[in-house]
């Protein structure tokens, strides 16, 4: 199962994006293995300002994928529990996984209600760099747990 994050806006060279790229990079290498991958970060922007605008460049990539949009008011899930999704997901055969990541006001309402579902980070409000930085090391995590690498929560 193929697994994309999907954000609004494009990172410059920073160290959020080496974190970023690193994250990606090791999930992808661990889940060969199991069936997940690649993993790979896909970035869009509208040429026009506001939500519809923004809507319009990530609808497109929703076809034919099984999408998790970060919200704030979104369901919190343990590690544990976003694997599982993960493995869950992959064993009913959903070929490619879209966690998205909306613009800097969020995601459009039409365009939730084509997502299967929403997660949060917590009530937090999180720059969009460190998102990404934390849903890249989410997906890492799952993998090795699926991996059935050493948790500490275990």
């Amino acid at each position: 199962m193929r697994v994309q994050i999907l954000a609004v806006g494009r990172l410059s060279r920073s160290p959020e994006t080496d974190l970023v790229r690193l994250y990606v990079d090791r999930a992808t290498a661990a889940g060969r293995a199991l069936g997940l991958g690649p993993v790979d970060v896909v970035e869009v922007e509208s040429r026009k300002p506001g939500k519809a605008a923004e809507a319009e460049v990530l609808r497109p990539h929703f076809k034919d994928a099984h999408a998790l949009v970060c919200d704030e008011h979104g369901q919190g899930r343990t590690s544990r529990a976003f694997a599982d999704e993960i493995a869950r997901l992959r064993d009913d055969g959903t070929r490619r996984l879209l966690l998205v990541i909306g613009g800097a006001d969020g995601l459009d309402p039409s365009l939730m209600a084509q997502a299967q579902g929403r997660m949060a980070f917590g009530p937090q409000t999180w720059p969009h760099a460190l998102v990404r930085v934390m849903l890249a090391e989410q997906v890492y995590r799952a993998v090795t747990i699926l991996g059935g690498g050493p948790y500490h929560r275990d």
